[in-house]
This record gives structure tokens, sequence and C-alpha cells, in this order.
């Protein structure tokens, strides 16, 4: 009888953890695509609700690495004063959740016209963000992002 009764328990908690590692994720991805939607339209706004907007943020990009929201906050000023228009399309995600942290990976595909001649730009790369769970939210902390790699 206890055997059983402890068996149960342990299936009801699998599940709920299983749940809450599917709704952190779905969470997650939902995140990302405000993040793509941010920098579409080269928002602040809605990036900030994306970022944990902390001296403590940071992101790697191919120009530099930003410290802190008020430096990653410029990338999205850049996008919008030298690109007319934008779009990111990300494919391939993955996410890994392990507590109140959590990482994804994926592919990206970016194409925009410029601001100064109205040429078009298009680059391919893959991305890694960290997010840290803040105030029952995922929040991103972390941006890593590279080219395409290079065959050997």
């Amino acid at each position: 009888m206890c055997f059983a009764i402890t068996f149960t328990l342990s299936c009801v908690a699998f599940r709920d953890n299983a749940g809450d590692a599917r709704a952190a994720k779905d969470a997650i991805r939902q995140q990302i695509a405000k993040y793509t939607a941010a920098v579409d339209a080269a928002d602040i706004d809605l990036a900030s609700q994306v970022w944990l907007t902390s001296p403590d943020v940071s992101f790697i990009h191919p120009a530099g690495h930003a410290h802190g929201w008020e430096e990653v906050k410029e990338i999205y000023k850049f996008f919008g004063s030298f690109f007319s228009e934008r779009k990111l399309t990300v494919r391939d995600v993955s996410v890994h959740v392990n507590g109140e942290t959590a990482w994804a990976e994926f592919y990206w595909h970016f194409v925009a016209k410029q601001s100064k001649d109205g040429s078009t730009v298009q680059t391919d790369g893959r991305e890694t963000q960290i997010y840290d769970k803040v105030a029952n939210r995922w929040q991103l902390v972390h941006v890593h992002y590279s080219g395409q790699a290079m065959a050997p």
C-alpha cells in the first residue's frame, strides 16, 4: 500500500515537473517571438519586455560587446537608424530549462534595407540566448550571436 501511494505521488510530481518545463519552454519561445518583433520594429519598449533591464545583462555581437541594458538599448537604436526596414526570422529553435535558468539556441536570417541608399542587406547566423526567471517571468539576460559556421 505504501509503495502504491509513493508511486502515485511520484507520478503526479513528474507530470507537474513536465508541465512546468513545457510551460517554461513555451514562455521562452514567446519571448523569442517578441525579441524578433522588437528587432523588426527597432522597438526599445518591446525589447524591454524581453530583456531584464539591468546593468548585469550583456550582448555579444560581431560589432562588439554591450554591457548593461543602457548599452543593449543602443543596438535597437542602431537598427532603427541604420535600416529603414528589418526582418529577423528564426528557425530550429531549441530551448533548455534548468530550474530558474534556461537557454535557447537557434539559427536566424536577417533581411533589411539600408536607410542611406535603400540597398538590401542579408545575413545569416546563429544565436544563443540565456534567460533567468525573475518575478515569475522569463527575462533575457545574455545573447551571443555569430555568423554561420564555416566548413573546415
